[in-house]
């Protein structure tokens, strides 16, 4: 079993932000595979098979800096390792629409993402993070990441997340090494 996390703010107010692009992604996953969303967990779930893998897409429904709540009750009711989860979230850090998949590492400052790696313990949890541009000048971070994509914005996004989303069907049936040597690079990016 393979859990796959979006993150994101449980909300319409906050649909469609760039701090939601994780949600985004497994929303696209959602569109292509369909199912039904199932309410567990502080969660939504669904469970999809990519490669004849199950796979559990996970929207912890928690506020984005309590993911961590979510994704540990899923990985201990499902005895889930480490190598088999893939976090799904935006980064300042990365200019708008690039993707970057990573082994393991430190949160980066995605503090969704840190509370995920307290809860679990370890630093040892794969990532694919989503650029959305670093904070304009004059801007607070946090009203930043909370605001939406302006309209020149939207066909990069969009390809962003369907580009993620190929990504994580590749990290279900291929693993991390592949996707960091295919869609890390500049090119296709």
């Amino acid at each position: 079993m393979k859990v796959v996390v979006g993150l994101g703010n449980p909300g319409e107010k906050y649909n469609g932000t760039r701090h939601n692009i994780g949600f985004a992604v497994l929303d696209e996953l959602a569109r292509r595979s369909g199912g039904t969303k199932v309410g567990k967990f502080e969660g939504q779930l669904l469970q999809i098979t990519s490669g004849g893998q199950q796979t559990i897409l996970l929207w912890p429904l928690t506020m984005m800096n309590l993911s961590g709540r979510s994704v540990g009750a899923v990985t201990k009711f499902y005895k889930v390792e480490l190598s088999d989860i893939l976090v799904v979230c935006d980064d300042l850090a990365l200019p708008l629409g690039k993707i970057r998949f990573r082994a393991k590492g430190s949160a980066g400052g995605q503090k969704g993402l840190a509370d995920i790696l307290r809860v679990l313990g370890s630093e040892a949890v794969a990532r694919l993070r989503v650029g959305i541009d670093a904070t304009p000048e004059g801007w607070d971070t946090a009203d930043y990441v909370l605001s939406r994509f302006k309209s020149d914005e939207k066909t990069v996004v969009e390809t962003a997340v369907c580009r993620a989303a190929d990504g994580v069907v590749d990290w279900i049936t291929s693993g991390i090494e592949h996707c960091m040597n295919r869609y890390n690079s500049s090119q296709g990016n």
